[in-house]
């Protein structure tokens, strides 16, 4: 017998550890990563989703670097953590959880976690052709639409919360490249908007390296002149990160182009859901699009595509908002389950930069 066969008749086991072992589905949406919890994490406490995402910040973020970084993540990782909601209409509720830290919105995730929770039976009796899944996001309620036929799941479709352009033609002072007109727009989380091309980049075809640069020193100038504010609640008031676009704004049957840098200069690999919802409310806000009219949505990075549309005008707070409609497809790519040995110096995970 040899060795590889040997290997594969022992029943696997998993060796000896300290603590819980971590068991996590691993999916991606468009490229970008999502590490869904199974098992393994202590109890969030909190009365809500907001107050669950202070909870595991202050007492639980030891296992966000465990889970995102090096060696069993990278820098670039993203995850979901289940939690009960508050929310009687709500399914689940989720926190996300990246480099730096824990998002209010993710699209991608949604778009993924729709498809985990009608397959993992999160949800009661499926329907075809479409299944709804109502998830509680540390942004609000976000409602999905699974699709589902002979007992397979597919692409998904999600209706955003309250969506609206912050302000626009907000110039900032940004380091290397003078005075920097941008706009900001909230579709989930807040983003700063700019085209590419007035750092001199093409979203297509620029190092990557040298779009995060361009796209970090705009978030980092947002951050610093920018007081933003959110109706609802100060915990969703922060800058997520920066959008670098195409610049084709006006509608059009072809896509455009974006990408996304956010938390500690992490890519998006996807067009980024809630930041295709951030950029359809200020097109919607601009007069560039019209209720119901579907743009494609490139990635920059991958060339993966989602579509979004502006579906039903709403307010959030004095702000005229939109609810987004944004679809996309993700699959699974495996499962894990991850332990700590005691006398391993880097189990709680590194990064490189």
């Amino acid at each position: 017998m040899n060795v590889n066969s040997r290997i594969g008749s022992k029943k696997m086991e998993l060796p000896p550890h300290e603590g819980s072992v971590l068991s996590v589905v691993d999916m991606h949406t468009g490229g970008e990563p999502l590490r869904i919890i199974l098992s393994g994490y202590p109890e969030v406490k909190g009365e809500g989703v907001l107050s669950k995402r202070r909870y595991v910040r202050e007492h639980l973020d030891y296992l966000r670097r465990v889970l995102m970084f090096e060696p069993r993540g990278h820098y670039d990782m993203y995850g979901a953590l289940v939690v009960e909601s508050e929310i009687p209409e709500a399914d689940l509720g989720v926190l996300f959880m990246h480099n730096e830290g824990y998002s209010t919105m993710c699209g991608h995730a949604v778009i993924a976690l729709g498809r985990f929770a009608v397959d993992y039976k999160l949800v009661q009796e499926p329907r075809s052709p479409e299944t709804q899944v109502n998830i509680h996001c540390p942004c609000g309620l976000v409602k999905a639409f699974v699709e589902y036929s002979n007992g397979k799941t597919g692409g998904v479709r999600f209706h955003s919360v309250p969506a609206f352009a912050f302000a626009t033609d907000v110039i900032v002072a940004v380091p290397g490249h003078d005075e920097v007109t941008v706009d900001i727009s909230y579709g989930g989380a807040f983003y700063a908007f700019v085209s590419a091309e007035r750092f001199g980049l093409d979203i297509n075809k620029s190092k990557t390296r040298d779009l995060v640069d361009a796209a970090t020193a705009v978030t980092n100038s947002v951050k610093s002149q920018v007081k933003l504010h959110h109706p609802s609640s100060e915990d969703l008031a922060f800058l997520y990160g920066t959008i670098l676009t195409d610049g084709k704004d006006a509608y059009s049957q072809e896509p455009t182009a974006n990408m996304c840098v956010f938390a500690d200069a992490q890519v998006d690999r996807s067009p980024t859901g809630s930041g295709v919802t951030a950029r359809v409310a200020l097109q919607y806000h601009k007069g560039l699009i019209q209720l119901n009219q579907t743009r494609t949505f490139q990635s920059g990075a991958t060339g993966s595509l989602f579509t979004g549309k502006a579906v039903q005008d709403t307010t959030c707070g004095d702000f005229k908002a939109v609810v987004v409609e944004v679809a996309g497809r993700a699959h699974y790519t495996g499962l894990s389950s991850f332990v700590q040995e005691s006398d391993d110096k880097l189990k709680l995970g590194f990064l490189l930069k």
